[in-house]
């Protein structure tokens, strides 16, 4: 494992949030989630955009026996069908599907939104979501041309949320921790967690 990541997984794993994506995968995405679950990290995101509704059910039924072994946090992205199917009941939305399920996410312990500005995050509590992930803070290969919304951004989000926010997008092991020092209660890593060797 690259030695940067190593040391912020030893200092702060607990704080620590991988997101998957299927095409940064190195290797199989099932193998892939099997190894984050054995780092301590905070979470998995399991996003997989890229899947049929079979395909993702069959990923999601391995991650939630994996991640229950493991005690890692296991939170499926998009896909509440499933969630309900596997009766597993943390999901993360975008805002927008958020709203569209306004009233239909009853028995879910865990509800993430995705959010991109103040309005956003006071939104998706009012609608009933438990924690947000606030992007992108930095530039990244996801959004390729759109500048990053900088850490000013973040630290409004997190005073003003009244929810925990998850930093996202272009986070490293270089720039987590400046993340973390604005108010964010995790830094989600989708990069180098879906590319990086992992033991």
């Amino acid at each position: 494992m690259r030695k940067d990541l190593a040391l912020a997984i030893e200092e702060n794993a607990g704080r620590l949030v991988a997101v998957t994506d299927r095409e940064l995968c190195r290797g199989k995405i099932a193998e892939r989630v099997e190894k984050l679950a054995k780092l301590g990290i905070r979470a998995i995101i399991l996003r997989d955009k890229a899947s049929s509704e079979q395909e993702y059910l069959k990923l999601a039924e391995k991650a939630i026996s994996v991640c229950e072994n493991s005690g890692t946090e296991l939170i499926l992205h998009g896909r509440a069908d499933a969630a309900r199917q596997l009766g597993w009941k943390k999901i993360h939305l975008p805002l927008l599907a958020l709203e569209a399920s306004e009233g239909t996410l009853e028995g879910f312990e865990t509800i993430g939104a995705s959010c991109h500005s103040v309005s956003d995050a006071l939104l998706a509590k009012k609608l009933g979501a438990t924690y947000i992930t606030a992007s992108h803070i930095f530039e990244t290969d996801c959004k390729k041309g759109l500048k990053g919304r900088g850490l000013g951004f973040l630290e409004e989000v997190c005073s003003k949320a009244e929810l925990p926010v998850w930093a996202l997008g272009g986070i490293s092991p270089a720039n987590y921790k400046m993340c973390l020092e604005r108010g964010a209660e995790a830094a989600c890593m989708m990069s180098v967690f879906m590319t990086a060797r992992l033991p």
